[in-house]
């Protein structure tokens, strides 16, 4: 049995993929998602520098 080509991609791009959807579903409009995702990368920044130190 082959998986598709989503089961085999990476991680990231499965969670890409089902943002896309989620927030498409909802018809959260561009703008806000935009905004959303800089606030969501700030704080995910912030996570990954303290792993780091």
């Amino acid at each position: 049995m082959s998986k598709t080509g989503l089961e085999q991609a990476p991680d990231d791009i499965k969670l890409a993929v089902d943002l896309i959807y989620l927030l498409e579903s909802n018809k959260v409009a561009p703008e806000t998602v935009l905004k959303a995702l800089d606030i969501v990368r700030a704080d995910f920044e912030k996570k990954a520098q303290g792993q780091n130190n």
